[in-house]
């Protein structure tokens, strides 16, 4: 099914990831009816005028009809996260996000809605795989036997079990990528659920401005990423709905490098070098995670390549801009 000339929901149409989703689904010739977000329209990452722009909880029922309504396409983004240290520090409310995605599938099915996108996380892979920082890249089968992230990650895993029986038994169209650290301009960059990359630019920023020439990095640095560019998200989720792939597949760059590594290429586009401090108690998940692209280069014959030093010089001039303005995002 391609998408151009439907009509589509967003919900998360606030958030980062969702904003930038409804941008290239219009500039695709999608029409995207709606975007509903729980958070007040000030508040959101991006709004886009000349849609409908509804501040609903998608925890509650009857306002996930009210979202399903008269389109073929739901994007189910709708999600309590953040980065690590929100995550590993709000378990429950984490958990909480199955209310919404259950009434988000209840109402597309109710509403004959043709085609369900959920947006999953690698958190859902087996932490025992990801002990060691020279981490082999995760395969789709590596999410069973199911040892997942606590809290957020078996939520996710959860839901994405939930999206492949309403298939079965409903024979709706449910279609899942697991996102693999997602960043880019619009993004958190403060206030406790930011992630590494924002984390990391926000930190280079302060210390370049400050006579105090330090960072403090979560962890002892050694641990293992990859990310991804937001471009590369909003491109390969797309492609993911409209394909013919019925099981949840990575999205996710296979670029894989170390928090040091990352620090090492904030410090380069700022024309700085920090003095580093280990936080060695604070939160920093697993000790490595990378993407296997081997299923996605062959669903699709193509894989997220935006180089992670081009995404962060990217990153990190939009941060800058909102930091000189005294923005708190």
């Amino acid at each position: 099914m391609k998408l151009k000339g439907q009509k589509v929901a967003v919900c998360g149409g606030g958030g980062f990831i969702g904003g930038h989703l409804v941008k290239y689904l219009l500039e695709n010739g999608v029409e995207v009816v709606r975007a509903v977000d729980v958070k007040p329209l000030d508040e959101w990452y991006q709004v886009t005028p000349g849609i409908e722009n509804l501040v609903l909880d998608l925890k509650e029922k009857e306002h996930c009809y009210t979202a399903a309504k008269g389109v073929q396409g739901i994007f189910q983004l709708a999600a309590d996260m953040g980065g690590m240290g929100f995550i590993e520090n709000n378990k429950a409310l984490c958990m909480l996000s199955v209310l919404t995605t259950t009434h988000m599938l209840l109402a597309a099915r109710d509403s004959g809605v043709e085609r369900f996108f959920y947006s999953s996380s690698a958190c859902v892979y087996n932490g025992e795989k990801q002990k060691n920082p020279e981490v082999t890249p995760l395969k789709e089968e590596d999410a069973y036997p199911a040892l997942p992230e606590d809290g957020y990650g078996w939520e996710k895993l959860f839901s994405e079990r939930m999206c492949r029986h309403f298939e079965e038994d409903f024979g709706m169209v449910c279609r899942v990528a697991r996102y693999h650290n997602v960043y880019g301009p619009y993004g958190t960059w403060a206030g406790g659920r930011e992630k590494a990359p924002a984390a990391i630019c926000r930190k280079v920023i302060e210390a370049k401005a400050s006579a105090k020439h330090e960072i403090e990095i979560w962890g002892d640095g050694k641990q293992t990423r990859s990310f991804m560019y937001i471009d590369d998200c909003t491109k390969g989720t797309v492609a993911i709905t409209e394909s013919d792939i019925d099981y949840p597949i990575n999205l996710g760059s296979s670029e894989l490098v170390t928090i040091n590594q990352l620090v090492d290429i904030v410090e380069e586009i700022a024309g700085v070098k920090l003095e580093r401090r280990y936080k060695l108690d604070a939160p920093k998940g697993v000790n490595g995670r990378n993407s296997d692209n081997t299923k996605i280069k062959q669903e699709l014959g193509w894989e997220p390549s935006i180089r992670l030093k081009d995404g962060m010089a990217k990153t990190y001039e939009w941060i800058e801009s909102q930091m000189l303005v005294g923005a708190h995002k």
